[in-house]
């Protein structure tokens, strides 16, 4: 089984903060972005709502459940000491789902019940069905063995008082499933985080429109957005801008957004015109490049007013395992989420070269003999990262890896 660790998300020391905001770690550029934020307040939705939120209360049961002994079996509740070969018990009542026998089985009686239903007081058996036989008012019992009682016990799932989910967990569909079990409507959760997420760049055509014969249909924006669905943000897509810093600085100027999310222009070309753009509104930088593959223009930094902005490479891939590593992590706590960013270890079906100078996050694949990695890692192919079940870590510098040799993983949210 893989073996759990965790991304470090500690704020830099003042050490740090004299270090240059060039070429930093992944995990010193993290730190940077996560220093920044504070935790927004909490609101009460409803279970329909929670999906991907962060749990800002612990769900604890009020009472146990199930609330009864309950029976596993359709069949007839008996007491054990009356069941031999050929008993013959009088019917005396049921016991269906929400509806249970309120008298005490005494001896020589039977109660037909069904599974999920109460087992009448003074019953210590259910013979199923498949063992007995009726007449009219009584009922024949077949033999039956020294095996279970076919009774779930009361509280047997979870007891009053029990914590059933832990404050700042990130919820699914069955931890709502576990809450509403509980007999919960709603819950106290994080706010959402309004994040704006900006594409640029005059190479980009819209989706569903028409490319001209040197343009891409812009593709990064799309999964930006659908990922910070999933991570509990609100997000909102901003008209695309051209490699203009007017344009650019407008789109952003008014926008209501905690986080601005920029896809392209963060590298130094003639064209990548983000950052001078939104100096004009008072960008102050906390990082300006990772040490990281792909995605090394990443960069991130605090508007005049406050918004935060990460500013992500514009090739899709790198955009992608960008938002994993920092966006992710920036959404999450935003609601208050305390959990780094989990990963795994495990072993390598293929093997690899040695590393370059840079961390490396290649786009791999899991499967029954450990984690392969795609052999082609262009961070502009979408479709090897819409392939790809999780995030490969090769740290710098590191030697040749062979097969069975462990790595770290990161697990992509798929399906």
């Amino acid at each position: 089984m893989p073996n759990p660790v965790t991304m470090s998300s500690n704020a830099p020391s003042s050490a740090d903060a004299n270090r240059t905001l060039k070429g930093l770690s992944v995990e010193d550029a993290r730190a940077r972005m996560l220093n920044r934020i504070s935790s927004f307040p909490d609101e009460v939705v409803a279970l329909a709502e929670a999906d991907g939120r962060v749990l800002a209360q612990p769900v604890t049961a009020d009472r146990d459940q199930p609330p009864f002994d309950a029976s596993a079996m359709d069949g007839w509740a008996v007491k054990r000491a009356d069941v031999v070969r050929a008993a013959r018990l009088t019917i005396v009542g049921e016991s269906a789902a929400g509806r249970g026998y309120e008298s005490v089985l005494q001896s020589g009686e039977a109660v037909r019940i069904f599974t999920g239903a109460p087992v009448p007081a003074g019953a210590d058996l259910v013979v199923i069905q498949e063992n007995a036989e009726r007449d009219g008012d009584t009922v024949r019992m077949g033999p039956v063995g020294e095996g279970g009682a076919n009774i779930r016990p009361r509280g047997g799932d979870f007891r009053s008082g029990d914590t059933l989910i832990e404050e700042r967990r990130r919820l699914d569909p069955l931890l709502l499933s576990l809450a509403a079990a509980a007999g919960l409507g709603s819950l106290w959760v994080g706010s959402r985080p309004r994040v704006a997420v900006l594409a640029t760049g005059e190479e980009l055509a819209a989706p569903g429109g028409r490319a001209g014969p040197f343009q891409i249909y812009e593709s990064g924006s799309v999964g930006l957005l659908a990922m910070l669905a999933r991570w509990g943000a609100a997000p909102t897509r901003l008209a695309p801008t051209g490699d203009d810093e007017a344009a650019i600085a407008a789109a952003v100027r008014d926008v209501e957004a905690d986080v601005i999310v920029t896809v392209g222009g963060a590298s130094v070309g003639d064209y990548d015109l983000v950052k001078p753009a939104l100096a004009t509104l008072g960008l102050e930088l906390d990082v300006e490049t990772v040490n990281v593959r792909p995605g090394k223009p990443t960069w991130f930094g605090r508007l005049g007013d406050g918004r935060l902005v990460l500013g992500l490479p514009g090739n899709p891939a790198s955009a992608f395992v960008c938002a994993e590593l920092f966006l992710r992590p920036l959404v999450l706590a935003l609601q208050g989420a305390t959990t780094p960013h989990p990963m795994t270890t495990t072993q390598l079906a293929a093997p690899l070269p040695a590393n370059g100078p840079r961390e490396h996050w290649m786009r791999a694949r899991l499967g029954p003999g450990g984690v392969t990695a795609f052999p082609d890692q262009d961070s502009s192919l979408v479709t090897v990262f819409a392939a790809a079940d999780a995030l490969l870590r090769r740290l710098p510098g590191a030697g040749a890896a062979a097969v069975g040799d462990e790595v770290d993983v990161l697990r992509l949210e798929r399906g």
